[in-house]
């Protein structure tokens, strides 16, 4: 699944979707974790018009009325990640993939490793920081919601980061539930924009995985989470594609 993410541009970076080029606002995210229910930037309208906001890491359904309500339900249901293969099956799900389908910026996400040592009485996790070689930002499909708080009025936007099955990459890495976030290239994302998009192409586009080879994956140190900067925790081993 996807639960930490990375994003840093300090100077901001051009946001390029079908000729039409937009700038980031500087961001220096090194690291974030899903479970902190903050804000992370999102490319929301079409692909002429669209906009970067931020938005609440956390897709929350219409008919939940408060932000208590909201936090009470996390003890159930983690909406984080939506599973591509239940995009058009959900009753959460499926209004925002029909209609409010976005693009999530990132230069990074984290991911672990579990293996256990020969002799080895536990299974180990190793920490892995993946990005795209020649692509230093890259996009994540997203679904989100306009969402309302009932009891205190505020309006915002709420979103899932998509997944999908893993490719030859993230088997290795992520080699217990085998997913990663869906990557889309520059002409996937554009597509992903547009309005009125068939069930047909929403699911192709949500379930396509990356190419692996395209991918960078290096471990990084265990302390990673509470380093003032984890990217520079590379331990620079790189996982080679079997």
């Amino acid at each position: 699944m996807c639960y930490f993410n990375s994003l840093v541009a300090p100077a901001g970076a051009d946001i390029s979707i079908k000729g039409t080029t937009k700038k980031l606002a500087p961001t220096n995210k090194p690291l974030q974790s899903g479970f902190n229910y903050s804000n992370w930037p999102i490319i929301k309208g079409s692909t002429k018009d669209f906009t970067i906001e931020n938005a609440h890491w956390e897709l929350i359904a219409p008919w939940v009325k408060t932000l208590k309500e909201a936090e009470a339900g996390r003890e159930k249901f983690n909406t984080l990640n939506a599973t591509s293969e239940r995009l058009l099956e959900s009753k959460l799900f499926k209004p925002a993939a029909l209609q409010y389908r976005c693009l999530v910026p990132s230069t990074g996400f984290f991911e672990w490793r579990h293996y256990k040592p020969i002799g080895a009485k536990k299974v180990i996790a190793y920490p892995y920081f993946i990005s795209l070689k020649d692509q230093p930002l890259f996009y994540m499909a997203g679904i989100y919601q306009p969402w309302t708080d009932k009891e205190s009025g505020e309006t915002m936007d709420t979103f899932s980061i998509v997944t999908t099955k893993a490719n030859n990459l993230m088997e290795q890495i992520h080699n217990k539930k085998k997913r990663m976030p869906t990557i889309l290239n520059e002409a996937q994302a554009g597509e992903w924009l547009q309005p009125n998009l068939s069930e047909s192409k929403i699911m192709e586009l949500a379930s396509s995985a990356y190419d692996a080879s395209s991918m960078s994956a290096y471990t990084i140190d265990k302390s990673f989470r509470t380093s003032s900067n984890p990217l520079d925790q590379f331990e620079y081993a790189e996982l080679p594609i079997v």
